[in-house]
């Protein structure tokens, strides 16, 4: 079965899996998403990922973190640009998440990196998501 959008399926997946409360969850892989997961590491929103190579396609499977009892460190994640309508920012647009707290993921020309990194840089791009 072919996704329309493997990046908002990625994003479904965490979301449930962390409201479910579950250790980890596998989603298929490509490398965007493997861009997308090392942002989400270093910003400590899941644990670790790691790629599984079997038989047939790669899948990825990520390790969520929590706080105490279990409450995920996942508040929310939205995706921005969408295949039917991208959202593209320049390099004195990138917005701020939840106040500082959360993070935006932008697809830029020197790669996939965080709205903080690429406003650093002075790059503009096409917003991923924003993770709070």
């Amino acid at each position: 079965m072919t996704l329309s959008d493997p990046i908002a399926d990625m994003l479904t997946r965490i979301r449930n899996a962390a409201m479910a409360r579950l250790d980890f969850v596998t989603v298929p892989s490509s490398k965007i998403k493997i861009a997308v997961l090392k942002i989400l590491k270093e910003e400590g929103f899941v644990r670790d990922y790691e790629v599984l190579r079997g038989a047939g396609q790669r899948s990825i499977k990520v390790y969520l973190a929590y706080a105490e009892k279990k409450k995920s460190l996942v508040t929310n994640l939205e995706r921005v640009s969408k295949p039917g309508l991208r959202v593209y920012v320049g390099k004195t647009e990138i917005p701020r998440v939840y106040g500082g707290m959360g993070v935006a993921i932008l697809s830029t020309p020197a790669g996939i990196m965080t709205g903080e990194q690429a406003h650093r840089k002075g790059l503009g791009g096409e917003i991923l998501c924003y993770v709070w």
